[in-house]
């Protein structure tokens, strides 16, 4: 019967909150006293035999009972104002403290300060890709406090991936590659706004125009070519890198702004073979750990306004032989996506 009454304890528990509860539990235990054990009572008492229990060994009951509850519910509380206190704050307005202690290293930056960091809280960024080169993307600029970020892939993820994409774990083979990055953005900065797209990117994709700046971090041309002509239909700017074995490459590609886009300087695609994927001809674990994080470090710059950016330049990094070099890029006037586009802007600084 204690038994009983011990369950019936616990549904209570959890219908009331711990102030109504505790006087519930008061009055419940203080109630069986007094009608089970009360000596005033006629006998043969049909109560205390029900409930069981002499009346010493109910008063102790609650006795132990009441501090552990007491306890249990303080506990909860302490939680729940630790909760709230880390609750993310809204999107606009003004740093909460611990933001400002987390992102203390950046508004130390002369090139950043207060009003780059707050770019960065205000600015929305889409990586298209949560593979090798959007793994540290995606962490970097979730650390870095980009206020909206969101990933578009359909893939899943596999056991071959983790060597490279450090974004997943192995607990998540399986998972969408896009709420497993979800997860780990999450874990790392809650103060950042995530938004997931589990799907293909498409020529009907109509989600740019609603993000300030696009990084593309996938693994075939056909997507490259889309994403540009996606983004110059947009007006949005493109960082895009690529990689292959030891080597990669990135630039910024802006024909709004009097850049070139991604097909002024691809314009002729590779032949069939002529550039293996990462599954055909390998990769280097590290390698796109270092251009994941150069888009990532671009992004920053692009978005607060700091440094000297990749617009009209390609940087090529040999991871095998640690070279990096760089080339000029020009926009083309008879560019099929971009050429009326950049006509009229000024060639950037070169």
């Amino acid at each position: 019967m204690i038994g009983i009454l011990g369950f019936l304890v616990l549904f209570v528990a959890g219908r009331f909150r711990a102030a109504r509860l505790m006087a519930v539990l008061a009055l419940f235990w203080w109630g069986i006293l007094v009608l089970a054990h009360a000596p005033l009572l006629p006998q043969p008492n049909v109560a205390a035999d029900f409930l069981g229990g002499s009346f010493i060994a109910w008063l102790l009951a609650g006795m132990i009972a009441g501090p552990v509850l007491a306890y249990r519910y303080g506990l909860q509380a302490l939680r729940r104002k630790a909760v709230a206190r880390d609750t993310p704050a809204p999107q606009s307005g003004a740093f909460r403290p611990v933001e400002l202690e987390r992102y203390a290293r950046h508004i130390m930056l002369r090139e950043i300060g207060g009003t780059g960091q707050k770019r960065l809280k205000e600015a929305r960024v889409l990586v298209v890709g949560a593979g090798g080169l959007g793994s540290p993307v995606l962490l970097y600029l979730a650390g870095s406090g980009v206020g909206h970020i969101g990933v578009i892939d359909d893939d899943v993820v596999e056991n071959t991936n983790l060597q490279r994409q450090v974004i997943h774990t192995d607990a998540r083979i399986g998972m969408s590659k896009v709420q497993s990055a979800l997860v780990a953005m999450r874990a790392l900065n809650p103060f950042v706004d995530l938004q997931a797209y589990h799907q293909r990117l498409g020529a009907d994709t109509d989600l740019l125009a609603g993000y300030d700046l696009i990084l593309d971090g996938t693994d075939n041309f056909d997507t490259r070519y889309l994403v540009n002509r996606l983004c110059v239909a947009a007006g949005r700017p493109l960082i895009a890198a690529a990689i292959t074995q030891w080597e990669g490459q990135i630039s910024l590609y802006d024909p709004a702004h009097g850049g070139p886009c991604f097909e002024c300087v691809f314009s002729t695609r590779p032949a069939e073979g002529m550039v293996p994927s990462c599954a055909e001809a390998g990769v280097a674990a590290p390698l796109p750990g270092v251009m994941g994080s150069m888009m990532a470090m671009e992004a920053v710059k692009a978005l607060t306004g700091a440094g000297e950016g990749l617009r009209g330049r390609l940087m090529i990094y040999d991871g095998l032989y640690a070279e990096t070099r760089v080339i000029g890029t020009k926009a083309r006037p008879d560019c099929p996506v971009c050429g009326a586009a950049s006509a009229g802007h000024p060639q950037p600084n070169r």
